[in-house]
């Protein structure tokens, strides 16, 4: 396993807005502490040839994000429960989706 969720934190301040700052295509929510992306493939097939690698780096990470599925869009939403809202476990999460999207 490659993170222990019992160190989460939230992220806050500055720290939290620089994460945001990376994460250019990731809109933070205003009606909670989380961020979103939806995610347009060609084919269903390629976006769930996606939502099988980021299961699998979640399952990992032992970070399973919320998301919702229809033919080539997927939609997603990364926020830590254990802290209650945005967290690093997030922010690596959307990275990696991010590579595994072809961004």
């Amino acid at each position: 396993m490659e993170v222990n969720r019992d160190m989460a934190e939230r992220l806050e301040g500055a720290a939290r807005q620089a994460a945001l700052d990376e994460l250019m295509e990731w809109t933070a929510l205003a009606d909670r502490d989380a961020i979103a992306r939806t995610f347009k493939f060609k084919t269903f097939n390629e976006a769930f040839g996606f939502m099988t690698r980021a299961a699998l780096k979640a399952e990992r990470m032992n970070h399973h994000p919320e998301w919702f599925n229809v033919y080539n869009r997927v939609e997603v939403t990364l926020t830590t429960h254990d802290c209650g809202g945005l967290s690093e476990l997030d922010v690596r999460l959307a990275k990696f989706m991010d590579k595994a999207a072809g961004d």
